[in-house]
Order: structure tokens, then C-alpha cells, then sequence
């Protein structure tokens, strides 16, 4: 239990201990980094496609736990801050498409050493606002000197448009809330429009992308015909399949 009243040596372990504690989550985010990082190389390596454009990591600091903690009623202690706040480390991973987020979500929940504790879709179900994103609780495995920690984060993967209108926002609700006043009601509906201009936006960009790979595969097909063909004076002749197998044959 964390007191008012420290002797030298209980400042010196409780020190010791909050420094542990701090350092188990920042190996959380550590570990959740290079995993995203090994996935990213793979989709570029083997499908010459990335599907995620960039991560974010942050760590809550002692005063902003502490201050959770007090909201939540939860009790002032390791274990008690373990149980009540759950968002003490957080990974925002930013997409160009709405399914690459259900992609990525997919390759997480594959890793078997990862938990996934909870989810919430803000995207198929939007916060009043407007606010959207996929939003996942992991316990992550950490492997200390002495033992192994089981540390849960808090994992939000969204779209450009989807994090640019989450970023604005932030930014007004903490220049309002800085001078202690109520955001205009004019502004809030702005905001909405926004979200709603966002999801329209994002809704397009799928609908792009889906053409655009359907014209590769198309080109991709035309390729592949054009090396089973030979050309003599303006005149194509398909290859017998026969011979192309025999060909396939005799170089293996």
C-alpha cells in the first residue's frame, strides 16, 4: 500500500518498485512494436503491400495513472492499479483502409501467446460524436530476469481520416476544457459533419482500392497470356499447353 509517510529507505523501495512496475510496460510496447515491425516486412516481402502506415506508442505517466485510478475507485496499490487501469501502455496503429484494421486484428489474435481480453468496434458501431476505431485490450507476454509478466495494453487501430478527426478532436476539447468551459454546441455538430465527411471519406478509398486490385490481378492474367504466345508477321499462336509441359518437365 503507498502511504503519505516515507522513511528514506521506504522511498528508496518504493522507488525501486514503481520503476519495475513502469518498466514492464514499457517492455509491453517494446515487444507489441517489433511484432507489428516483423509483420510489416512480411506483407512488404511476400505480398509487395504494406498495410500499415505508421504506429504510435505512449505510456501513461505515474501522475496520469494515479489520477485514473482515483476516478475508478480502484485501490492504491500494484495490484489494484493492475486491475482498474488497463490502458497504462497504448499502441495506435494507422491504416489506409477500414480492412486492413479487421487485418491486422486478424494477424494479432493469430499470435497465440497474445490474449485478447476485449474488444470494442467503434467503427461498425460509432460513438455518439462520431468517434471511430478498433479498439483492443491484449495481454502481452513480458519476460523479465526472474519471471514472466502478463501485461495488458491497450491497442487502437484506425484509419488516416479516421485518426486525423480523433486528433482534432483532442485538440479542441483540451483548449476548452484547459479554460474550463463547454465546447459550443455549433462546434460539436461540426465535429459530427467531420466524422461523418471522414467515414465517406474512408468508404471511397475502399472502394478504390478493391478497383485497383481487381485491375491488377486483370493485368497480372494478360501478362501471364502473353508469355504462353509468340508473335509471327502480326500473327499470334497460342503455345500447346503439351509443350509447356514438357518444357516444365525437362527443366526439373
Amino acid at each position: 500500500m503507498i502511504t503519505n509517510q516515507f522513511s528514506m529507505n521506504d522511498l528508496k523501495k518504493f522507488k525501486h518498485e514503481i520503476t519495475r512496475f513502469m518498466m514492464t510496460y514499457k517492455f509491453a510496447l517494446d515487444e507489441m512494436e517489433t511484432r507489428i515491425d516483423i509483420l510489416v516486412q512480411e506483407f512488404e516481402m511476400l505480398h509487395e503491400y504494406n498495410p500499415i502506415e505508421h504506429t504510435k506508442s505512449r505510456l501513461k505517466s505515474p501522475e496520469g495513472i494515479f489520477q485514473k485510478l482515483m476516478r475508478k475507485g480502484g485501490e492504491l496499490s500494484f495490484e489494484g492499479i493492475k486491475g482498474s487501469v488497463k490502458d497504462i501502455a497504448g499502441l495506435r496503429i494507422t491504416c489506409s483502409f477500414v480492412s486492413d484494421i479487421y487485418v491486422i486484428s486478424k494477424m494479432l489474435r493469430n499470435q497465440n501467446d497474445l490474449h485478447i481480453l476485449s474488444e470494442k468496434d467503434y467503427i461498425k458501431n460509432p460513438k455518439p460524436n462520431g468517434y471511430q476505431s478498433l479498439h483492443l485490450l491484449i495481454e502481452v507476454p513480458v519476460h523479465m530476469s526472474d519471471r514472466e509478466e502478463r501485461v495488458c495494453m491497450e491497442v487502437q487501430i484506425r484509419t488516416i481520416a479516421m485518426d486525423c478527426w480523433a486528433s482534432l478532436e483532442h485538440k479542441i476539447f483540451y483548449k476548452f476544457n484547459e479554460g474550463n468551459q463547454a465546447v459550443p454546441a455549433r462546434l460539436l455538430e461540426e465535429l459530427k459533419q467531420a466524422a461523418n465527411s471522414a467515414a465517406a471519406l474512408d468508404s471511397q478509398m475502399e472502394r478504390l482500392h478493391a478497383e485497383i486490385s481487381v485491375i491488377k490481378e486483370e493485368q497480372a492474367d494478360m501478362a501471364e497470356d502473353a508469355l504462353n504466345q509468340i508473335m509471327i508477321s502480326n500473327q499470334k499462336f497460342a503455345l500447346p499447353k503439351a509443350l509447356l509441359a514438357l518444357m516444365s518437365d525437362e527443366e526439373s
